[in-house]
């Protein structure tokens, strides 16, 4: 069976997923791609009120993480590389200061490439950063254009060149299924981010999200709909072509050379605790989950009040159930039956193999051993093989 050939060998998760892990939101960008529905503000003005208030709600919630190591540190957005070095570096030096890190964290910076100049990457590389996620998206300007995109597609091209220079852990990101991007150009795109030989790219679909530009465009007809038949070619046509170049497929939007898998959302698919900072921030404790007022300025009036700005909610058994066969069958780690069952209890372990039972007949599901995958064939349809053996009436 392929799953078992490919997990042999790499059923252990890379070293450090398993510590906790340290998110810092930073809710600004310098303008609005069409397609995205993440929270961020592009009035820069209150970045350094904001970084602020970051750091102050990294000082009142240091007892949370009072006896955990922290092994990833991960700077999202929004585009974090707005951001100075010195910008950086009070954040990084806050978390120190409050926090126990292990010796050597991965820490990462997403970074949109017109951020990147050669400058900026030698100050970055001169950092503790050691990692660096790249939005790419495509190297097509036509598909940046339609994006909208801050950069066209040479800065894509020489942001990759000079990044090599300085780093050696490098993610890029692609996105496929736009609206008239054929299989050639997907491919084109594909073959052109192994050209760059970047240790990870992560890639995903793009989806219509409510209130979204692209949402509206589409429903006013300017651009029409998008076509799952052809973004499901296009990510089968992505996984044959990086594994064939000896990427590894550990996670259904994931692929890695052995070495560089994310240790941060390796972590995060495995359940172990994160921190989540600033605005729209979500953290998990291993029981219950919280999540960040997603206003900027609601979120700095509650910071300089000294008040936590979350909702909080406990995970009921069943959550729990949930968001690990969710979350497992996303990788190359599977699901596993004997966790369930310890974890759980027989009742769970019968309902998943009852449920399963349907998709392992289809070969979108299969059994290696003690746990449960998604095959190559089911993976593009994942989210809705995991819904089907969701937990539902049991509490």
């Amino acid at each position: 069976m392929e799953i078992q050939t490919l997990n042999t060998g790499i059923k252990v998760p890379p070293l450090r997923a398993e510590g906790a892990g340290i998110y810092i939101h930073i809710p600004f960008c310098k303008q609005a791609c069409h397609y995205c529905d993440f929270h961020f503000s592009t009035n820069l003005e209150k970045k350094t009120t904001m970084l602020a208030a970051l750091q102050e709600e990294l000082k009142i919630r240091k007892q949370e993480f009072a006896g955990e190591l922290i092994h990833t540190i991960y700077f999202g957005g929004g585009t974090p590389s707005v951001l100075e070095i010195d910008e950086i570096d009070q954040i990084l030096t806050t978390i120190q200061d409050h926090y126990k890190v292990s010796e050597n964290p991965e820490i990462t910076l997403e970074a949109n490439p017109d951020d990147l100049s050669k400058e900026k990457l030698a100050q970055l590389a001169s950092s503790a950063i050691n990692r660096l996620s790249i939005g790419i998206q495509s190297f097509f300007e036509a598909d940046l254009t339609f994006m909208n995109r801050a950069h066209n597609a040479s800065e894509a091209q020489e942001c990759i060149q000079w990044a090599s220079k300085f780093f050696d852990n490098i993610s890029i990101d692609l996105i496929y299924g736009l609206p008239n991007m054929t299989r050639e150009r997907w491919l084109q795109n594909v073959e052109k981010a192994l050209s760059f030989n970047v240790p990870h790219i992560s890639s995903y679909a793009l989806t219509v999200e409510p209130k979204t530009a692209l949402a509206h465009f589409i429903k006013k007809g300017v651009v029409k709909p998008l076509d799952d038949a052809m973004a499901e070619e296009h990510f089968h046509l992505l996984v044959h072509t990086l594994e064939q170049s000896g990427y590894i497929h550990y996670e259904i939007s994931n692929f890695g050379k052995p070495g560089y898998f994310s240790q941060n959302n390796t972590a995060y698919w495995l359940g172990k605790k994160y921190m989540g900072i600033g605005p729209s921030a979500h953290s998990f404790d291993g029981k219950q989950r919280s999540w960040n007022i997603n206003n900027n300025a609601k979120y700095l009036a509650s910071l300089s009040d000294g008040v936590l700005p979350k909702k909080v909610e406990r995970l009921s058994k069943t959550d729990r159930y949930n968001e690990y066969v969710m979350t497992g069958l996303r990788t190359i780690w599977g699901v596993s039956l004997h966790q369930i069952l310890k974890e759980f209890g027989q009742d769970y372990q019968k309902y998943l193999l009852e449920q399963a039972e349907r998709h392992l007949g289809q070969d979108l599901l299969q059994i290696v051993e003690d746990k449960l995958f998604i095959t190559k064939k089911g993976k593009f349809l994942s989210d809705g093989i995991a819904s089907d053996l969701f937990m539902v009436k049991f509490n």
